[in-house]
């Protein structure tokens, strides 16, 4: 025969506390006291050639989505009637041609990447003589 051995209840499992249920996240104060001007000018040297990067692709599809979609012929054609003198012809791709408005992005990218980054590595410079004067930015983060 075999042995029937008794197996005590387990007990019920207690109730968790909603606190710790949940753990909360540390908070942290921290001061941000200096800013290294090479790293904001590195920082601020990328983010300008992303950006005039995306401004040059911008520029030459809404060229081509405005020439595909016949606007630059429909100023022209407007413009001649205005005028009327039909020994005068009025082109607007002699001002606006696509070379013209691509080179002028580029341009504009390039002064906008000298900019940026002058006035990123300027401004981490009046920030640190602030800082030193005030003590800087104060900032409460968490752990969650």
């Amino acid at each position: 025969m075999k042995e029937v051995v008794a197996v005590p209840p387990t007990p019920a499992p207690k109730p968790i506390a909603p606190s710790a249920a949940r753990p909360t996240g540390r908070r942290v104060r921290l001061t941000a006291s200096r800013i290294d001007p090479w790293s904001a000018m590195k920082v601020s040297f990328l983010v300008a050639v992303g950006l005039g990067i995306a401004t040059v692709v911008m520029i030459t599809v809404l060229w081509m989505l405005l020439s595909g979609m016949g606007v630059f012929d429909q100023i022209n054609s407007m413009v001649n009637k205005v005028i009327g003198d039909t020994s005068t012809k009025f082109d607007l791709m002699d001002i606006a041609g696509f070379g013209r408005v691509v080179s002028l992005s580029v341009v504009l990218g390039v002064v906008n990447v000298l900019l940026l980054t002058a006035m990123a590595t300027l401004g981490a410079f009046l920030y640190n003589i602030c800082a030193s004067l005030v003590g800087g930015v104060q900032m409460t983060l968490t752990d969650d």
